[in-house]
């Protein structure tokens, strides 16, 4: 088949689920002149609202693999789950508003919550985002991730005189790490990566939507207590749950979003 009928051949295969319609981008022909000419076919219909969710449950509720292309609420979309942390995230992102025409992103999924007026299951837009350490501060009853590789009990250092204190502990945990030279989605556990100037300076862009140019929504649904509960993480519970709310939250919103916020210049 040669590369121009292969590409429409592409574009007509449409999967309906709820209220999202959906192409698979991702099997694209191996020559990279094919693989451009299907870019430049699909920025020809945009732009697009560009949506990046991480785990696997937030991609169950919302359903997508690999970059998807399709409509929802009459709002062309194109979606793909960047992975766990904060390169994957930085990216993906990057990738998706270099190779498409991308109007604005949103960034959903589920998130632990340490805020006590809220509840689990609640969605949240957060009005300004942060990148820091989350630390067991004055929890006697916080439990230490199963995950972790190593840990630090705080509490029990006390200079002059011994005993204990309420400053908790500190974990270490690895990243999972989705790599194109590794298995299609599938994490490599890494505890130490070694990164690079370029790696560095990708990371830095995690905020990549704004520094280039692009308007960007978080939306986050609280599944568990970030570590502020006594016994099993809830995330396993409640996970299923948050997904479900915030992927409700994301289409309501893009069914809300005016055209002429989205398209200024129409």
């Amino acid at each position: 088949m040669d590369p121009e009928k292969f590409a429409k051949y592409c574009l007509s295969i449409v999967v309906l689920i709820s209220l999202v319609v959906v192409v698979n981008a991702s099997s694209l022909p191996s020559s990279r002149r094919s693989k451009y000419e299907i870019l430049k076919q699909i920025n020809r219909n945009g732009p697009y609202i560009g949506l990046i969710t991480v785990y696997a449950p937030e991609e169950t509720a919302f359903f997508g693999r690999r970059f998807k292309i399709g409509k929802v609420h009459d709002k062309k979309v194109i979606y793909v789950r960047c992975g766990i942390g904060m390169v994957n995230a930085a990216a993906a992102t990057q990738q998706m508003v270099d190779l498409f025409n991308v109007a604005g992103i949103v960034h959903f999924g589920i998130a632990g919550n340490v805020n006590n007026s809220m509840s689990i299951g609640d969605v949240s837009i957060p009005k300004q985002l942060a990148d820091t350490g989350l630390w067991d501060w004055v929890n006697p009853n916080g439990t230490l991730d199963s995950t972790d590789v190593a840990h630090l009990e705080i509490e029990t250092y006390n200079v002059p005189k011994g005993g204990e204190n309420l400053l908790g502990s500190i974990g270490y945990m690895q990243e999972q790490f989705f790599s194109a030279s590794g298995k299609p989605n599938v994490s490599q556990p890494l505890f130490w990566i070694h990164v690079n100037q370029q790696w560095l300076q990708v990371a830095s862009k995690l905020e990549t939507s704004v520094s280039n140019g692009f308007p960007v929504i978080v939306i986050r649904g609280l599944s568990d207590l970030a570590g502020g509960q006594s016994g099993q993480n809830g995330i396993q519970t409640f996970g299923s749950l948050a997904a479900r709310n915030t992927a409700n939250v994301v289409v309501q919103f893009l069914k809300e979003l005016k055209r002429k916020d989205l398209y200024p210049s129409f």
